[in-house]
């Protein structure tokens, strides 16, 4: 079996230590760089040559999605991996415009990252099931589908799986039992539940209860 030499790019010095442990122990992967910024993201690709870059969306100099549409251009035998926290519609298709060939949430399982890299470097695509539904109703046959007007939801601009996720925190559920109801682990709902507050710059769930009823957001 071939190695498989990534790069990861993230300007989380942490994030990346918490990468190469996941992988240390599969002798088929092997991370000969990395970047802590964008710019330097395209210069250690040019240099280096992975057969993969796992790369974050929100980078100093160039963001994620800017890397993977220049290293697409200057080298297109480099395979992408989009690993971010978000999975807002917008950056997801906006990374698949850009020719990423997979996006994955951070709060993502060992196995789940691990069979991400091996599917990409053996030339296919893997979209974690999170948001697979954005790919199947924003393109179609690989083409965008047509824009669709849409209503404002509220000035918090909650993405449908920030909605479903705030629909079970109002009811109480844990982080624990939400990731087994809709069937994601109970890293990504708690990434959810992070962001939730994060946008609606509240400090706990009660805050977090009264400001969503107050603005009818589920």
């Amino acid at each position: 079996m071939n190695t498989i030499n990534i790069i990861l790019a993230d300007d989380h010095v942490l994030v990346r230590d918490g990468v190469k442990s996941l992988l240390e122990n599969d002798k088929s992967i092997k991370v000969i760089d990395e970047a802590s910024d964008g710019k330097e993201a395209v210069e250690v690709v040019a240099k280096s040559k992975p057969d993969i870059l796992v790369v974050d969306i929100r980078m100093p100099e160039k963001n994620g999605i800017e890397v993977v549409k220049e290293i697409k251009k200057t080298t297109p035998e480099v395979k992408a991996l989009v690993l971010s926290m978000h999975d807002s519609e917008e950056y997801v298709i906006q990374s698949i415009q850009a020719g990423a060939d997979g996006y994955l949430l951070k709060g993502s399982s060992k196995e789940e990252f691990l069979k991400a890299l091996h599917t990409i470097a053996d030339g296919g695509k893997y979209f974690t099931g999170d948001i697979s539904s954005i790919i199947i109703n924003n393109f179609v046959d690989g083409k965008p589908a047509k824009p669709q007007k849409k209503e404002p939801i509220n000035d918090f601009h909650l993405t449908k799986r920030e909605k479903q996720i705030l629909s079970h925190v109002l009811k109480g559920q844990s982080n624990k039992e939400i990731a087994e109801e809709l069937k994601i682990s109970k890293r990504t709902a708690e990434v959810h539940r992070f962001n939730l507050m994060k946008k609606l710059g509240v400090k706990n769930q009660i805050e977090l209860a009264n400001k969503a009823r107050t603005h009818n957001l589920v």
